[in-house]
């Protein structure tokens, strides 16, 4: 394996277990993390991976680097959340409600905008693909399988935000699908009746499908503020 492409590898597996340690409170503000010298050893690698390693996690908003000063770690309201990797950190393990309410707050006012102008925007092609996942989600319902449900709900909301055209929403599908992937786990639970989930999401869909802008921002914005309601339930528990 060539040098660079060997240090590359090095450096994001650096990455990914000190960002966990980090936003696992493993290593703190008043902590910090180990000198570069003393990583260099912890992980057998170069300085050179470290460095390249100490970069990525500053851009994430965990640590930054000053000569002199060493490796300091970031408080929590430096991270980039918007990050997917961050984010996932946060939201393994011990599920943070808080992490979760306020990721549903941001959504009431990102989704029903997107589904309204999915309505406006949206091409027979990616119609197809929102009818497609609200198709999957309704035989998974039918048949108890909460993961493929899982799935095909993660499928349309990304969907929708495909349909779109709006790079910006487009942009956000990573992020969208992590976030997605652990505020559904905690929500869906919390419903009795999995084919009423299914059928909240087909009326957006045969909104977005009809054209029919206001009603699809309506419809998905209940859908989001019922989501928070179940959350801030269980955090005043």
């Amino acid at each position: 394996m060539p040098i660079l492409e060997r240090n590359n590898s090095l450096s994001q597996r650096m990455v990914a277990e000190l960002g966990r340690a980090i936003v696992c409170g493993e290593y703190t503000s008043e902590t910090g993390l180990p000198s570069e010298a003393d990583l260099c050893e912890q992980f057998g690698v170069s300085r050179t991976a470290v460095r390249e390693a100490v970069k990525m996690l500053s851009a994430k908003g965990l640590i930054t680097s000053r000569q002199r000063q060493g490796i300091s770690v970031l408080p929590k309201s430096s991270w980039n959340l918007l990050d997917s990797e961050v984010l996932s950190w946060s939201l393994k393990g011990e599920v943070s409600l808080q992490v979760i309410r306020e990721y549903l707050q941001m959504r009431k006012g990102i989704e029903p905008q997107a589904a309204a102008l999915a309505a406006q925007t949206a091409d027979v092609h990616a119609i197809a693909k929102i009818e497609q996942a609200v198709g999957k989600m309704r035989i998974a319902a039918e048949s108890g399988d909460p993961k493929a449900e899982l799935e095909a709900d993660i499928e349309f909301h990304i969907s929708v935000l495909l349909a779109t055209k709006n790079r910006f929403y487009i942009h956000m599908k990573e992020f969208t699908s992590t976030a997605l992937r652990a505020s559904i786990q905690f929500t869906s639970p919390v419903k009795a009746d999995p084919i009423a989930v299914v059928e909240e999401h087909e009326k957006i869909y045969q909104a977005i499908k009809s054209g029919n802008s206001e009603r699809a921002r309506n419809i998905m914005y209940m859908l989001i503020d019922e989501a928070i309601s179940f959350v801030e339930a269980k955090i005043d528990q």
